[in-house]
């Protein structure tokens, strides 16, 4: 599964949830998603570069 269908899955479920700690569940867990998929792109994009400064 690419994180693409990854974070489509999950905001199908956040429209689905019922329970509040379930929905707080899914909410973080697309929040990290979207952040892994930013941060894909922007070395994708030589914005960034994934290597430690070190």
């Amino acid at each position: 599964m690419t994180i693409e269908q990854h974070i489509e899955e999950l905001r199908l479920e956040l429209k689905t949830a019922c329970d509040a700690a379930e929905r707080r569940q899914i909410e973080t867990e697309l929040q990290l998603a979207e952040a892994d998929l930013a941060v894909m792109l922007a070395e994708q994009d030589g914005a960034i570069e994934a290597e430690p400064p070190f």
